[in-house]
C-alpha cells in the first residue's frame, strides 16, 4: 500500500509548533464573562455557594466543576518516544500533543504536567498531592521499570482513573487487532500460540492483556535481549518479568517462534528476520511494532509468507497499533461513570469494540484518510481507522458498561441509547437533528428509490439506509451492471432491491400519467415514453408519484438544476406550498436555516414571503421554534434601497396572512444574529436570535452558506427540497455515501401535509 502520510522535515514542525503562538494549548472560559453580573456569579461571591455544597458532599466536585471532563497528562521525560531520557521539559511538547488529542477525539479537556522527579517515591508523591485535582491521571513517556511502580502506587492512591498509555493503550489496540486476526484465521485465542519480544513496559502489558482474554500461559512466551524468559532464568529478570516466566525448552527468540501462531514485537529494528518467520504456523499473525523500524518489514515478511496477517506501528502501512484509538475513548467512558479506576474489565471492553468496529463498513472519513481506498474487513484491515467518526460513541460505552460491571463506577448510565447519541453529539453538530430524523423514519419501512442506482456511492449509501432500519432501498439500474458495482463495493447482491425503468411492468402506467400531464407542453407520446424509459429520475419520480415508493433521493451525477427540471416535469407542488431549497448550517453553539438556497433566483416580496412560510413550517416540523428574519444590507430602511423595499413589502404581506411564527426584516445578518440587537431596535418583534434566514436571492444564500462552511467551521446539511407534493431530495454532484443517507433519511420522514399529519396521529 502506497505511503499515506506526507513527509514532515525539522523546521516545518518547528514553526507549526511555534507559530501564530507558541505550543498546541491554550484555554477557553465556559461560561461568559461579559459583565460585572458575570463576574460575581463566577467567582466573589457567587463561587461561594459551590465552595460549599462540595465541603458539605466532596462529590459533587463532579457537578460544580470542571473535574469530570479534565484528565491530566504526567511526565517526567524519561522515555520520550523514542528518544529516551531528555528531561521534562523536552517532553513538553508530547504532552501537549497527547492533551490536544484527547480534546480532539474524545472532547476531553487535558493538562499537561510535567514534573522533575525522577525517584519514582518521590514522583508519586508529587502527582499524589494534586491527583484528585483532576478526573483522571494520563502517565506518559515514563521508563521502565518505573513505570510499573509508579502506576500500581498512585492507583493504590488515587480514587481515579490512573492509566499508563504506553503499557496499556497499545495493549488494548494490539488485542482488537488480534482478535479480528483470529476471527480471519479461525483461530481460537485460548489455543493461540503467542510470542512477545520486549520486556518493557509495553510488550508485558501486552501479555497481561492476552491472557486476562484467554491465552494460556503455557501457550505464551516473553523475550527479551538476551532471549526467552523461562522458569528459572534468573539473568536480567525482575519481578515483572518473572511474572510471565514460561514452562518452555526455548532459549531464542528464533527458537520460540517455531510453530507459534503470533508474534508481538515491542523491541528493535531487524528483530525477527526471514527464517525465523518461515518458521511459523500457518496462516502467522505478525505484529511488528517497533518505531520507527519494525522488527522486520511487511514487504519482507511477503516475499516469504503471503498467508500472513501484519501489522506495525506505522501509519504508512496497513493495520497500524495507533494508541490514539484507545486512550480517548477509555477516559471518556470511565468519566462518564466517574470510574475509581480503569479495570482489566473495562480493558478488555474496549479491545472488543475497536474490533467490532473493524468489521463494519467504513464511512467516507475513513476512505478520504487512506486517499481515497476504502478499506475492508480482511487481511489489511483489522484495526479501526483513527479518523472514524463513530468510534466516540462506539467505544465509551462499552468501557462505561465494564465499569458499572466491575463495580468501579460511581455514576452508572441507566439510558444506554441515549448515551450513545449524547456522545456523538460532542463531536457531531449535526448528529442531534439527525438522530432526531433518523428516529421518526426507523422502522417505518419507507421505499426510498435511490435513482442513480449503478453508481457505486449510491449503492453503498441504499445498503446503509437499509441496514440501518431506515426503510427499504430501491436501486434504479441495469441489473447486470448494478450488480457488478454492488460486488465491487461489498454489497451483497440480493441485499437490495433493482428496477430497470425500461423493462419495468409499471412502464405502461408512468408513460399515461405523464403525458396525461406534459401533453400540452410540446410532449408526444413517444416522447414521453423515451422519457420514462431512459431518463432515472423521470422514472423514479413517477414511481414517487403513483405510490409505488415513498420518496427519492438523486442528485449525485446529475447538476441539481437539470436533476431538480426532470423532477418537476413529473410533480407538482404541494398544495398551497411552494417548492425552496433550504440548507441548515449546525455549530456547536447554533443551528441555523437558511432558504431559498436552490429554486428561485431573484424572488420577489410574495415570493420572499412564501419561502418564509415554507421554511417556517419545515424548521417547526424538525422540532425547532422558528424565529424568521429577513436578510438584506440594510437595517430598518437604513440605507434605503430598491432590493430592501421587496424585503419590507415581504414582511407586510406576513403582516397580512397572521402566521404563527415570529419574523422580522429586513435586517442585517449580525443584527438578526445578535441576542441584544432589542437594546438598539426595541420595536424588533424577534425575542430571541434568529434561526431561520430568509435570503435575498440564491447567490446571496451560496455565499453564506459556503462561508459559514468554508470559514466559519459550520456543517452544513443540504440543500433539502422543500414543498413538492411527495418527498424528493437532490444531492450535491459528487456527494458522499453520508450525505445520501441523510438525504434518503430526510426523504423518508416526508415534510409533506401527509408526513406531518402522520406524525402528529403517531403523537
Amino acid at each position: 500500500m502506497a505511503d499515506r502520510t506526507s513527509p514532515v522535515d525539522d523546521d516545518e514542525a518547528l514553526a507549526f509548533h511555534k507559530d501564530p503562538v507558541p505550543g498546541k494549548l491554550g484555554m477557553m472560559a465556559t461560561k461568559p464573562m461579559a459583565t460585572q453580573r458575570d463576574l460575581s456569579l463566577a467567582y466573589s461571591p457567587g463561587v461561594a455557594a459551590p465552595v460549599k455544597a462540595i465541603a458539605a458532599d466532596p462529590d459533587k466536585v463532579y457537578d460544580y466543576t470542571s473535574k469530570g471532563n479534565m484528565v491530566a497528562v504526567v511526565s517526567n521525560g524519561t522515555a520520550i518516544l523514542g528518544l529516551g531520557d531528555l528531561g521534562p521539559a523536552a517532553s513538553k511538547p508530547v504532552m501537549e500533543g497527547k492533551a490536544v488529542l484527547f480534546k480532539r477525539f474524545a472532547d476531553i479537556d487535558a493538562v499537561d504536567i510535567e514534573i522533575e522527579e525522577n525517584d519514582p517515591a518521590a514522583f508519586v508523591e508529587c502527582v499524589a498531592r494534586f491527583g484528585n485535582s483532576f478526573g483522571g491521571i494520563n502517565l506518559e513517556d515514563i521508563k521502565g521499570p518505573d513505570c510499573f511502580i509508579i502506576e500500581q502506587l498512585l492507583r493504590e492512591r488515587l480514587d481515579i482513573p490512573v492509566f499508563h498509555d504506553d503499557q496499556h493503550g497499545t495493549a488494548i489496540i494490539s488485542a482488537a487487532g488480534i482478535i479480528n486476526a483470529c476471527e480471519i484465521t479461525g483461530r481460537d485465542i485460548a489455543d493461540l500460540k503467542v510470542v512477545v519480544n520486549g520486556a518493557g513496559a509495553a510488550g508485558i502489558a501486552v501479555l497481561e492483556l492476552l491472557k486476562a482474554m484467554g491465552v494460556r500461559a503455557e501457550n505464551a512466551i516473553l523475550c527479551d535481549s538476551k532471549g526467552t524468559i523461562w522458569q528459572g532464568r534468573e539473568e536480567g529478570m525482575n519481578q515483572w518479568k518473572a511474572a510471565h516466566a514460561a514452562p518452555t525448552d526455548a532459549r531464542s527468540l528464533a527458537e520460540a517462534l517455531e510453530g507459534a501462531d503470533c508474534f508481538l514485537g515491542l523491541s528493535i529494528a531487524g528483530a525477527v528476520d526471514e527464517a525465523m518467520v518461515r518458521s511459523m504456523a500457518s496462516q502467522p499473525i505478525i505484529f511488528a511494532m517497533a518505531n520507527p523500524e519494525p522488527e522486520i518489514r511487511p514487504e519482507a515478511v511477503r516475499k516469504i509468507r503471503n498467508d500472513a496477517i501484519i501489522a506495525t506501528g506505522r501509519s504508512d502501512y496497513p493495520n497500524q497499533v495507533n494508541n490514539v484509538l484507545g486512550f480517548p475513548y477509555i477516559f471518556r467512558g470511565a468519566l462518564d461513570v466517574r470510574a475509581r479506576t480503569i479495570s482489566e474489565d473495562m480493558k478488555i471492553a474496549a479491545a472488543n469494540a475497536l474490533a467490532a468496529l473493524a468489521r463494519e463498513d467504513v464511512p467516507d472519513e475513513v476512505s478520504a484518510a487512506y486517499h481515497g481506498q476504502r478499506p475492508v474487513f480482511g487481511k489489511d484491515y483489522i484495526i479501526p481507522s483513527p479518523f472514524d467518526p463513530r468510534l466516540i460513541s462506539w467505544v465509551p460505552p462499552q468501557v462505561a458498561k465494564a465499569a458499572v460491571d466491575s463495580g468501579v463506577a460511581r455514576k452508572p448510565i441507566s439510558d444506554m441509547g441515549g448515551y450513545k447519541a449524547a456522545l456523538a453529539r460532542r463531536l457531531d453538530p449535526t448528529a442531534a437533528l439527525l438522530q432526531r430524523i433518523q428516529g421518526a423514519v426507523a422502522g417505518k419501512g419507507r421505499r426510498i428509490v435511490f435513482a442513480e442506482g449503478e453508481e457505486p456511492a449510491v449503492i453503498r449509501a441504499a445498503y446503509a439506509f437499509q441496514n440501518q432500519e431506515l426503510g427499504e432501498a430501491v436501486l434504479v439500474g441495469r441489473e447486470e451492471q448494478t450488480k457488478a458495482n454492488m460486488r465491487l463495493v461489498g454489497v451483497p447482491e440480493d441485499s437490495l432491491r433493482i428496477v430497470n425503468a425500461r423493462l419495468s411492468k409499471r412502464n405502461r402506467h408512468y408513460t399515461d400519467y405523464l403525458y396525461a400531464r406534459l401533453q400540452r407542453e410540446g410532449y408526444l407520446k413517444r416522447d414521453v415514453q423515451r422519457l420514462v424509459n431512459n431518463d432515472r429520475n423521470v422514472f423514479s419520480a413517477c414511481m414517487v408519484k403513483l405510490g409505488d415508493a415513498d420518496g427519492m433521493v438523486t442528485g449525485v451525477t446529475r447538476n441539481y438544476d437539470a436533476a431538480l427540471q426532470d423532477v418537476l416535469s413529473v410533480l407538482a407542488p404541494a398544495q398551497d406550498r411552494r417548492v425552496i431549497g433550504m440548507s441548515i448550517a449546525l455549530t456547536r453553539n447554533r443551528t441555523l436555516f437558511i432558504a431559498d438556497t436552490n429554486v428561485t433566483e431573484f424572488p420577489e416580496a410574495e415570493q420572499l414571503a412564501d419561502i418564509a412560510c415554507e421554511a417556517a413550517l419545515t424548521v417547526r416540523q424538525l422540532g425547532f421554534d422558528p424565529r424568521v428574519a429577513f436578510l438584506s444590507y440594510s437595517t430598518f430602511g437604513n440605507p434605503a434601497g430598491q432590493r430592501s423595499e421587496k424585503i419590507q413589502m415581504a414582511v407586510k404581506l406576513l403582516d397580512a396572512r397572521g402566521v404563527d411564527f415570529q419574523y422580522e426584516g429586513e435586517m442585517a445578518a449580525d443584527v438578526a444574529l445578535d441576542p441584544g440587537h432589542r437594546v438598539l431596535y426595541p420595536f424588533s418583534r424577534l425575542t430571541k436570535p434568529a434561526n431561520v434566514l430568509i435570503m435575498p436571492a440564491i447567490h446571496s444564500a451560496s455565499i453564506a452558506t459556503k462561508l459559514l462552511r468554508a470559514g466559519g467551521g459550520a456543517t452544513v446539511l443540504g440543500p433539502m427540497l422543500l414543498g413538492t407534493e411527495k418527498p424528493v431530495q437532490i444531492a450535491r454532484l459528487g456527494a458522499t455515501v453520508s450525505e445520501i443517507v441523510t438525504l434518503a433519511a430526510i426523504a423518508a420522514y416526508d415534510f409533506s401535509p401527509e408526513g406531518e399529519a402522520e406524525r402528529t396521529a403517531a403523537q
